[in-house]
């Protein structure tokens, strides 16, 4: 129980329409979740007006209103709260209501089009290896210490976020790794929050079919940096034709990595196998279990977070190079015939990009890369035609096939993408709809050596289709095909 004066420090109220000193139980912004005396608040979402839900909430017993607009006939009974940004209180309300949890731990949030879920994880095993309490707040998984919690989004809304870092606090962690959605940033999701810091992983072609351009999805990432507080750091890929747009009107310590240009901390690629790669990092030579030039700006990011939070240098080096690859991302499975099966959760023109980049400079160029995508339903159309040129372009043999369509015809979504093959390339690719049929073919096809990239869904064990999601496993489906054609996994 908490006191409704209390959770409403930091909010600008513009009316306040019933008593202030009472005390509710728990905040909903969901009506068909509410119990007797919770506060409701009323958010106006990109699907749903929750105005609509106001009376549905008393119903069921809700004591406290907030909302944007008033009702024209309030009830007597309640108290009714008008803000003017109802998502941005209700970040506030949740940190106040569980005690402002974020300002109590390390919190360090990462953004970017592609890399967040690898660094985060990352830094989450290195700050437990380092001896740390720490969680994780990931699209794959969430950790408090060592208990996992499923992810049901890449940045959980403003009430789950702080419940679970209300828990990281209560079970004594010092630090907290939190991906930071572009979409979280423009709900507001992230409102109230104290980081420490922030990272800056890329930025490219994603997310449009929400933003509507890239103008709209680089200031949302942007405002993430322009919200953090003075006194934090904000670590940036240099190499980033964005990297300055990105902290211009930060009041953070500006940080740069790169490779490429001038920065704080640097790296450089010696050698790359399917196994590993050798790297220099700030001056010392690291094997890692990691693999291609994307990784090694994850690596990098990692090395300058936990440099910036005053961890020793060769005891991080010395972790780096134990942590194995994340889930699902550039994750792969070997037969004792030597067909190198990788699974990756690639989505964006640049991450299929930069997986085949990676495998093109290590593999001889006498075998085959056979690459099997395809794009996701009810999201970005425009990327589609450009995800499947890259594929065509930079492997031996496509596939193009169904990846999550959710409520879109398949054979449309692969029409999209058929759009960006060239003629001279057509002979090379097949289409497949059936993602297992078109996994199942690229494994029968592939020869002694030969590499298959399996690309689009990498840690997820599910298929969306018309509002269900079904079983489905890209790892699972290569390995069943191996042992069909009596290969045995390495």
């Amino acid at each position: 129980m908490k006191k409704l004066a209390d959770i409403f420090k930091n909010i600008e109220v513009q009316e306040w329409n019933g008593p202030k000193d009472i005390t509710i139980s728990d905040i909903s912004f969901d009506s068909r979740q509410v119990k007797s005396g919770q506060l409701f608040i009323a958010i106006k979402g990109t699907a749903v007006d929750g105005h609509k839900f106001i009376t549905a909430a008393i119903d069921k017993g809700a004591r406290v209103i907030v909302c944007e607009v008033m009702p024209e006939k309030p009830d007597e009974k309640i108290t009714y709260i008008k803000v003017k940004n109802p998502a941005r209180a209700l970040g506030f309300l949740a940190s106040n209501f569980y005690e402002n949890p974020s300002e109590k731990i390390q919190l360090i949030g990462i953004t970017g089009t592609n890399g967040k879920t690898t660094a985060a994880t990352l830094l989450y095993k290195l700050f437990q290896k380092l001896g740390y309490k720490s969680g994780l707040l990931s699209t794959v998984r969430n950790y408090i210490i060592n208990k996992a919690i499923a992810a049901t989004h890449t940045t959980p809304d403003a009430l789950q976020i702080n419940r679970i870092l209300k828990e990281m606090v209560d079970a004594g962690c010092k630090y907290a790794f939190m991906e930071v959605s572009s979409h979280s940033v423009v709900q507001e999701r992230i409102a109230g929050l104290a980081f420490r810091g922030g990272i800056f992983t890329n930025i490219s072609h994603d997310h449009l079919d929400y933003h509507k351009t890239f103008g709209e999805y680089l200031r949302a990432k942007k405002s993430f940096f322009d919200g953090l507080l003075p006194g934090s750091f904000a670590l940036i890929n240099s190499d980033d034709r964005n990297s300055k747009v990105m902290i211009q009107n930060t009041r953070a310590v500006k940080k740069f990595y790169g490779i490429r240009t001038m920065a704080d901390f640097k790296a450089k690629i010696i050698e790359s196998h399917f196994d590993g790669m050798l790297i220099n990092m700030d001056q010392v030579e690291v094997w890692t279990k990691l693999i291609g030039e994307f990784n090694a700006y994850n690596l990098l990011s990692v090395y300058g977070c936990a440099r910036l939070l005053n961890q020793p240098k060769d005891e991080i080096l010395k972790i780096l190079s134990t942590l194995d690859v994340i889930e699902g991302r550039f994750e792969h499975l070997k037969s004792n015939n030597g067909v190198i099966a990788i699974v990756d959760y690639a989505h964006t023109p640049d991450a299929v990009l930069n997986v085949l980049k990676a495998i093109n400079q290590i593999r001889t160029g006498n075998e085959q890369l056979i690459t099997v995508i395809g794009a996701g339903g009810d999201r970005d159309k425009t990327k589609r035609p450009t995800m499947a040129k890259i594929a065509v372009e930079n492997s031996d043999k496509t596939i193009l096939t169904s990846d999550n369509p959710r409520n879109e015809n398949p054979e449309d979504i692969i029409n999209d993408m058929y759009k960006g093959v060239g003629n001279s390339f057509r002979k090379n690719v097949s289409i497949i709809v059936d993602r297992k049929e078109a996994i199942k073919t690229a494994c029968m096809i592939a020869g002694s050596g030969d590499i298959i990239l399996v690309a689009g869904k990498g840690h997820e064990n599910y298929q969306e289709i018309k509002g269900k999601r079904y079983h489905f496993n890209d790892k699972e489906i290569i390995a069943e095909q191996f042992m069909l054609n009596n290969l045995n996994l390495q």
